[in-house]
């Protein structure tokens, strides 16, 4: 196998995420509207939908650790495949039974996505080069997939609204587009995604499976070992507690100022779009920052910043205002991962890194869905404005924890031995 030079990495990692994330671009204005219009009424969909999350909590972990395991490129092949099956079965799905399974499918390809394919760059590129710029890698990675959601989420508008086809429902298109598109991506994965494997076969891969609990165990030692692997854990579970606020929460925000939620709906099409465009923006500019001051302290300063975006959501009383403080927020999110997820990959060498990444975004599963109990309980009982304030005030006390990992020691990473789990 021929040796890729750390650029090659990159251009081949950004070439997959684009075919990852513009198929989910095409899905977003629909996910909610196809199953309501095959019959299922609001409360059967979100029930459907939360066992989504629900199979990605319960798997993350284990996914990453197979990946570890066995390797990045078959586990994002199995992933491929899982995932044509799901779309396959949502040219047809009418019953809430279909869309259950459909939606169980999509947890398992999302625990199964989760990881495997950064890893692979941040890999390749450290073994071409171990002083290799993986910033600026996870930098472009954050503007690739921020113009490939709103290019996909534009496509599927303007599908959606000609309606070219009579034979197929204007809704069902983009999932037809979205299938193709993912037979695509996992062509793509099986030719680019090249990858040394110690063994082959049969036995091979039940020797690499038996690895998935030390592939576990070494990303929890990692956890108990590394005070900066902590902090930054810690910042992920704020981060998705106040998400919440800005994510699902803005809409309702916009329709309370408007006084019309049609009329708050239709805004927020194009300006999700924009926000993504924002997202891939952010991302792209991070780097000048990051070089000037640092990356703990650029995630401190963006966790200040997205926390004082979500007060203007709050305060501001007028549409124009709260779309702003929306734009900028998303800016910043797009800044904010790559940095994030940077420091992170700085702190372990390949054999736990995927498993570090699940670990990562496991947590931020349950932040989540206790940011909308507590948050949305907020609203009812006080108001939108002091929900969306705590929002602020969670995404904004979490920056100190980046300063954790300033000095020398925030860029060595643990060796492979300290992190093995140890045997009773």
């Amino acid at each position: 196998m021929t040796a890729l030079t750390a650029s090659q990495a990159r251009r081949r990692f950004l070439v997959l995420l684009a075919l990852r994330w513009f198929p989910v671009g095409l899905m977003i204005p629909v996910a909610v509207l196809l199953p309501l219009d095959r019959g299922l009424t609001l409360a059967q969909y979100g029930s459907a939908a939360a066992l989504q999350g629900i199979t990605v909590l319960l798997l993350e972990l284990p996914t990453g650790g197979l990946s570890d395991a066995i390797g990045r490129r078959p586990v994002l092949l199995l992933a491929g495949v899982i995932e044509l099956v799901a779309l396959s079965l949502l040219t047809f799905a009418d019953t809430v039974l279909l869309f259950v399974i459909f939606f169980l499918l999509q947890g398992v390809f999302r625990a199964l996505d989760s990881g495997p394919l950064e890893a692979w760059y941040v890999d390749r590129a450290l073994a071409a080069d171990e002083h290799a710029d993986i910033e600026t890698g996870l930098s472009r990675s954050g503007v690739v997939l921020g113009v490939a959601i709103a290019a996909g989420a534009l496509a599927t508008g303007g599908i959606v609204a000609l309606d070219p086809s009579g034979a197929i429902p204007a809704l069902s298109l983009p999932v037809y587009l979205a299938l193709i598109l993912q037979m695509v991506s996992l062509v793509a994965v099986a030719v680019l995604m090249t990858e040394q494997r110690a063994g082959r076969g049969v036995a091979a891969l039940a020797d690499s499976v038996r690895g998935v609990p030390a592939a576990i165990g070494g990303a929890l030692g990692l956890l108990r070992r590394s005070r900066i692997i902590v902090a930054l854990v810690a910042v992920e579970i704020f981060w998705g507690f106040g998400m919440v606020g800005f994510e699902s929460l803005t809409p309702v925000r916009l329709a309370e100022v408007v006084g019309d939620a049609g009329r708050a709906s239709a805004l927020m099409g194009p300006v999700g779009s924009l926000a993504w465009l924002s997202s891939a923006l952010g991302a792209a500019l991070i780097p000048l920052l990051t070089r000037r001051i640092g990356a703990p302290w650029t995630g401190f300063t963006l966790r200040i910043l997205q926390g004082v975006t979500a007060v203007g959501l709050a305060l501001f009383a007028g549409p124009a205002g709260i779309i702003a403080s929306y734009l900028i927020c998303y800016t910043v999110h797009g800044a904010a991962s790559p940095v994030h997820n940077a420091l992170l990959h700085r702190q372990v060498e390949g054999p736990y890194r995927a498993s570090l990444l699940s670990l990562n975004s496991m947590v931020a599963q349950p932040a989540g869905a206790l940011g909308l109990v507590a948050l949305t309980a907020i609203a009812s009982a006080a108001s939108l404005q002091v929900s969306l304030l705590v929002a602020a005030a969670v995404l904004a006390v979490a920056a100190p924890l980046y300063l954790v990992a300033r000095g020398a020691g925030a860029a060595r990473p643990a060796p492979a031995s300290a992190l093995a789990p140890t045997t009773p």
